[in-house]
């Protein structure tokens, strides 16, 4: 079997073109192996081969060379090619790929739901043994529209669009027809259209001149492809909305006191039936590791692959057949329904109860059943330490492996023991089996309900995972273990956050190609055709924390470029390093700090450095044993106290890198501090410069290359739809990056990025983004209207474009109007959270708009358990509510 490969492509003198493919004629996809074109003149190369004739299919991608060193190569989507079996002859005539400027119309979101097609092929028989065969690119085509081709032959319809030829669809987002070339007289002059499938009738023609073809004269047994055209498109924008809510946060009549996967399924009903296309959820992963309501917290993961027991849908499972079992767990339910809020414990033991006595009783079944075997076959991988990590973290009572005595250190052999099913611990391991094999089974099969009903389900990639995780304990390699990952102060936290998260060995994931991260992508692909990367500056740099810090303040980025002290002096700041970065205070400060403690604090905390400036006592002198010291003490003596030592502890001007020893980060929010008060006139300008200098310009190249790194090979193994969370100190290189990845940004109105503004501005938002009145990390719409009056007077008056004073609580009108402007904007996404939603109908609205909080940053101890006030059978049914919806969002021009 004959293949041609034929591409018109300029070069300069000493490249040359590559084809690499799927099979070893064409390299196996290793480039150093991928075979050489020749040149032919006029930009024209081709490469001809001799296949096997057994060849079902190949994929393959043109690259650029020079002096055998790849230097560029078409954007990742492969060509493909499937032999018919009928012909021995494949000529092909490729135009080069490029990442289109629409990449978001690639993506599974669009693929598999938005726009899925029901795979036409629309084959036609070509009698002549001549078979031409185009095929293009376009995946802006929704559900009920088709494309077509005309042209200015008889084959094609004459330019008559009523006649054009509708061309198959089955391999989604690429189209491609077959035709007669014994039809066709060279050049052949076409266009393509859209096709309204419903009407029978052309909507509209691509844009631009007509197309040319102007190919040599086919041989009897020969197949020419002509791929790689893109649809020229100017529509205009397509944009949806949708809802954002937690699944532990939902309710239904079948829920068992928190939202499960039975209730994402109910969600995605009242979703399509108020026109909306997408929902965006918390992370879902497993967070035990105490069995207490701490473990609520959905960012501090202790697998990237197993989801938490607590959103198995108990009605989707089964009944027990012991009656008093089943009334027990009956009442539980009732009990557990009728509460405001998330009894996390109580909901999650009782569950698990629930799960394990139908184990029991259907254990048998279970484990012979073939697609539970094949559950933990495919997944052994990830299962297999999961479950021993579940196992051992219950028998020593803690989740911290560094307790575990020999199993402290992972060993593969020994955790293959563990779980074999003649080990004694196999009743449990098998148990932990059968939790995600539930899991896995239902969450596919709402995922599956989503895509049939046009509804993409959004997942959340946490930044981190928690330090004593079972990635932490099987993969150390990819961690510093020595620092804390955290965020540096902002509008949620003023002293920082610090996420207590270990921070990533890039270093070491790059030498793999980032295969971690690409392993959590794939899994999350099985779920979700669109995420949201948690904190994606941490893909830039990281905030990384001391192990002695409690707080975030004295953090510094990581990776950073921090100042030798030459540079600091070239500044004009004397470098008085002792000063500078040990912690002290002046006695001035001391009642600011402690009221009339003040002189108490001297004898007890403090000891004397300097006739007016005091440091910590050394048993007292870092944070965490601060913490330690006020363990269990919330008296407001004990407070005051805790507080202003660990203000002092922040009280330094830099921060020695832990690395590069020598070298020195200056501390942010420094001039905030007693500290800086306490410099002079000069030297206060010296520090402000280079503080400027260090956080707001010495990066930005540096950062961008980071960025570049590590997010190119990762957002292109994925076909899911990948959105950001760039909120808080934003590096100037981060919308670039973004925007070259077409990575979407978060826009939320009252977090504007331009610190020029006082609001985002709303009518100039990039498209590719996704807007929010607010996120779990904020105070909802009618909280926030009462957070700062004159803030919300300014923004009634000169955002709302309202005259007089602000009324005290937030109208439903109100509420209309803001979710109203968010749906106007121009970002292909506004999403909104539910508790939003239910602002806009005051029928529907919670009474006490304070419990509608999900999270406060700024309170590491947070309990995680905010719950829907309604069930969703009865939002369901709440007209007035969603009849507004339906109209907000067809006046707003989203689909």
């Amino acid at each position: 079997m004959k293949i041609t490969f034929n591409i018109n492509f300029h070069t300069v003198w000493g490249q040359k073109l590559c084809v690499v493919g799927s099979i070893p004629e064409l390299g196996s996809w290793e480039p150093a192996l991928a075979k050489e074109m020749n040149y032919t003149g006029e930009g024209n190369w081709q490469l001809e081969l001799e296949l096997s004739s057994d060849l079902q299919m190949i994929e393959y991608r043109y690259i650029l060379s020079v002096n055998d060193r790849q230097i560029f190569e078409e954007w990742e989507k492969n060509h493909q090619l499937i032999f018919d079996g009928y012909t021995d002859k494949y000529t092909l005539y490729d135009y080069w790929q490029v990442r289109p400027d629409d990449l978001a119309f690639y993506s599974s979101a669009f693929t598999k739901s938005l726009f899925a097609h029901p795979c036409d092929k629309y084959e036609r028989a070509v009698r002549s043994g001549r078979k031409l065969v185009i095929k293009i690119s376009a995946p802006g085509v929704e559900k009920n529209q088709s494309i077509a081709i005309t042209g200015n032959q008889a084959c094609l319809g004459n330019w008559h669009p009523d006649k054009a030829l509708i061309l198959g669809c089955d391999t989604f987002p690429e189209w491609h027809i077959d035709l007669d070339a014994n039809e066709i007289r060279y050049p052949l002059e076409y266009k393509f259209l859209v096709w309204d499938n419903d009407k029978h009738q052309p909507l509209y023609w691509e844009t631009d001149e007509n197309r040319q073809l102007n190919l040599p004269e086919q041989e009897k047994g020969e197949t020419v492809t002509v791929s790689g055209l893109y649809f020229r498109d100017n529509q205009e924008f397509w944009r949806c909305a949708g809802s954002v809510i937690p699944v532990f946060s939902l309710r239904s009549d079948s829920s068992f006191g928190v939202g499960d996967l039975g209730d994402l399924r109910k969600l995605v009903e009242w979703v399509k039936k108020t026109h909306q296309r997408i929902i965006q959820v918390l992370p879902m992963n497993d967070t035990t590791m105490s069995h207490t309501w701490a473990d609520s917290y959905p960012y501090s993961a202790i697998s990237i692959y197993a989801l938490h027991p607590m959103y198995i849908s108990l009605p989707w499972l089964g009944k027990l057949n012991d009656t008093a079992k089943a009334a027990f767990f009956a009442d539980k339910q009732k009990e557990l329904n009728a509460k405001d809020s998330v009894d996390y414990e109580n909901a999650v033991k009782y569950k698990v109860e629930f799960c394990r006595a139908y184990f029991e009783q259907e254990r048998e079944n279970i484990l012979k059943n073939i697609e539970f075997k094949e559950f933990v076959f495919r997944n052994e991988s990830w299962l297999m330490p999961y479950a021993a990590y579940c196992y051992f973290r219950d028998l020593y009572n803690t989740s911290d492996f560094t307790k575990w005595g020999t199993n402290a250190t992972y060993n593969e052999s020994v955790i293959k023991h563990l779980c074999a099913k003649n080990s004694d611990a196999y009743s449990e391991i098998s148990f932990t089996y059968f939790l995600q094999y539930i899991l896995d089974a239902q969450f596919k099969a709402v995922s599956d309900y989503a895509r049939k009903n046009g509804i993409v389900l959004k997942g959340d990639l946490p930044i981190g995972v928690n330090r004593t995780s079972v990635e932490a304990w099987t993969e150390p390699k990819y961690f510093n273990m020595n620092g804390q990952a955290g965020a540096p102060p902002d509008d949620f936290s003023a002293n920082g956050q610090n996420w207590s998260f270990p921070t990533y060995n890039w270093d070491i994931m790059e030498k793999d190609n980032f295969s971690w991260w690409k392993k959590r992508f794939h899994k999350l692909s099985d779920y979700f055709d669109c995420f949201r990367i948690d904190h994606i500056l941490g893909f830039f740099r990281i905030w990384e924390i001391p192990l002695s810090y409690v707080q975030g303040l004295c953090g510094h980025f990581n990776p950073a470029l921090p100042f030798t002290k030459i540079e600091i002096e070239q500044f004009g700041l004397h470098f008085n390093e002792a000063r500078f970065t040990t912690p002290h205070i002046n006695e001035e400060f001391l009642p600011e700090l402690f009221g009339q403690l003040a002189e108490e604090m001297k004898s007890t905390y403090l000891a004397q450095s300097s006739s007016h400036h005091f440091v910590l006592k050394p048993f007292c002198n870092t944070q965490r044993k601060i913490e330690q010291l006020f363990d269990g003490k919330n008296d407001e003596v004990s407070l005051c106290i805790k507080n202003g030592l660990f203000a002092i502890a922040n009280e330094v001007l830099f921060l020695e890198d832990p690395r590069e020893k020598g070298k020195f980060h200056p501390r942010i929010s420094a001039g905030q501090s007693y500290i800086y008060k306490e410099l002079s006139v000069e030297d206060r300008y010296a520090f402000d410069q280079l503080y400027w200098n260090f956080y707001y310009h010495r990066h930005n190249d540096f950062w961008k290359a980071q960025a570049f790194k590590r997010l190119t090979p990762l957002v292109n193994s994925t076909e899911m739809l990948v959105c950001g969370e760039d909120l808080g100190m934003i590096p100037e290189s981060v919308p670039d990056v973004m925007n070259k990845l077409q990575i979407l940004s978060l826009e939320i109105e009252r977090m504007p990025k331009s610190p020029q503004r006082e609001f985002t501005d709303m009518y100039n938002l990039p498209y590719h983004s996704v807007c929010t009145t607010s996120t779990h990390d904020m105070s909802p719409l009618r909280s926030w209207w009462k957070e700062d009056r004159k803030k919300t007077q300014r923004y009634y008056n000169n955002v709302l474009l309202r005259e007089g004073n602000a009324p005290e609580e937030l109208t439903s009108e109100l509420a209309s109007q803001i979710v109203a402007n968010h749906l106007g904007t121009r970002s292909m996404l506004a999403i909104i959270p539910l508790q939003d939603w239910f602002a806009m109908d005051d029928a529907v609205k919670r009474p006490d708009y304070e419990a509608e909080r999900i999270n406060i940053p700024a309170n590491p101890f947070h309990y995680w358990r905010y719950r829907m006030h309604i069930s969703l059978e009865k939002l369901m049914q709440a007209d007035g509510l969603n009849q507004k919806i339906i109209s907000l969002i067809r006046n707003s021009g989203r689909k």
